[in-house]
């Protein structure tokens, strides 16, 4: 066995070729900066130096070899690096600013086979200790691995000055875009009026009593979704597979659902032709019964890290268990649901979670659902960004004015306006759509 101890991967002369270029070089700073921060750096004089650049140019002051070493002396760190003669051997270097991009890269790599190779080393250390689940290793490991991968640069609290670019060019796209959506399109005009589209790192709550539609709402939202191309990913844990593709086949063939259940097909051509788009879409269903919520973690980071993910719908919420153990159901549902807000966030993409609502709406005169209604736990409108509620009229009312009618009431929105928009349902076939101004389908 070969026992002989391994450098890790790294690069001195990239490492220096970046510091120098920084040093002359406003540009090379903003470039420099964009790729890489302080611990991509082996050599912890190079990371330093670095950090002191860093500091100077958010100042706005001219970095040269004095300012820098003065920065490190604020720091007691002048010494360590070997003062101003370690400095000046940067600056004595052949350094063009064309190249930097080239020499950061090559940091950057260098960076992540280090990372690589101490996330293998924890696996290994974590799978032979034997303290652990096999599942919770194997979860902590993919996190591991996808954390390196997503290549995340920041370092958890970001100076705001720094912040302002960004903001400025969001602001600028969404003003290019004339009130247009900003989100991932829900496929119907009122809703992404109101909402703006689903937005990314949002949770968002789909609640509703038993057989409001609140399943064939987050289909037609995921659908509508993924014939815009984006990824979407369902996660049924009520219904199989084969019972979710029945329902999208029925909603945009126009066929019965009960005719493609029983076989009894009239029109061929149109389920072969919605058949066939629904064969060029990114959009993957998963049908675990009773998915835990690191799992379902686990299949969304996987599916973002090898096809992407814009949006991920959850059927539904209360179905969901997590691996450890809690005190009440009411806890575990408040776990789920920060755990949920969480994955949104760090996927940056909408999570589309339906709820079920407790019984308090049929004990009221008034069945419209408010806030208070939401079933286990407070910390689910708390957690969430957005809280959509369903009410159709005629499921109360036989002799409703409003029949094939669904109100989505937006009780909560954290960025937005609240209210109510009311859509077109038609129950044959699962399908909701905007409604003209005399009422009807549009």
């Amino acid at each position: 066995m070969d026992k002989t101890i391994k450098e890790f991967p790294h690069d001195l002369d990239a490492e220096l070729a970046v510091l120098g270029v920084m040093m002359l070089s406003d540009e090379g700073i903003s470039i420099a900066e964009e790729i890489l921060n302080a611990e991509d750096f082996y050599d912890k004089r190079n990371q330093e130096i670095f950090r002191s650049i860093i500091n100077l140019s958010a100042k706005n002051i001219k970095v040269d070899p004095i300012l820098i070493l003065e920065d490190l002396k604020k720091r007691d760190l002048s010494e360590e690096i070997g003062g101003l003669d370690y400095i000046m051997g940067i600056t004595a270097g052949v350094y063009y600013l064309s190249q930097i991009r080239h020499y950061a890269n090559i940091v950057e790599e260098k960076s992540t086979l280090r990372k690589l190779i101490v996330a293998a080393d924890q696996i290994i250390s974590m799978s032979y200790e034997d303290t652990k689940e096999r599942d919770e290793i194997v979860e902590i490991s993919e996190k591991l691995i996808f954390d390196i991968t997503q290549k995340s640069h920041d370092d958890g609290l970001v100076r705001v000055g720094n912040l302002t670019s960004e903001v400025i060019k969001n602001m600028s796209i969404r003003s290019s875009l004339n009130g247009d959506i900003t989100g991932v399109t829900t496929g119907l005009v009122d809703l992404d009026n109101m909402l703006s589209g689903l937005q990314k790192s949002d949770l968002v709550l789909l609640a509703a009593r038993p057989s409001m539609g609140k399943t064939a709402l987050g289909v037609n939202i995921a659908v509508n979704a993924s014939l815009n191309e984006n990824h979407v990913a369902i996660f049924s844990l009520e219904m199989s597979k084969m019972q979710l593709m029945q329902r999208i086949i029925s909603q945009l063939s126009f066929v019965d659902l009960t005719d493609i259940i029983t076989g009894n097909i009239s029109d061929w051509d149109e389920i072969l032709t919605t058949i066939s788009a629904l064969e060029k879409i990114d959009l993957y269903i998963d049908d675990t019964p009773s998915i835990s919520l690191s799992e379902l973690r686990a299949k969304c980071r996987r599916l973002k890290a090898e096809k992407g993910l814009d949006l991920i719908v959850i059927d539904y919420l209360q179905l969901m268990t997590t691996k450890g153990r809690t005190e009440n159901r009411q806890l575990e549902i408040s776990a789920i649901s920060r755990g949920l807000k969480a994955l949104a966030k760090e996927l940056n993409a909408p999570v589309l979670a339906l709820a079920q609502l407790s019984r308090a709406p049929e004990l009221r005169q008034n069945k419209r659902p408010i806030l208070s209604d939401l079933r286990e736990s407070g910390a689910i409108e708390q957690d969430a960004d957005v809280v959509m509620m369903l009410y159709r009229d005629d499921y109360y009312n036989e002799n409703s004015e409003i029949p094939n009618t669904c109100d989505v009431i937006i009780a909560k929105h954290r960025n937005g306006q609240t209210g109510s928009v009311r859509l077109f349902y038609k129950k044959t076939i699962t399908r909701f759509a905007d409604m003209l101004k005399d009422g009807k389908e549009e």
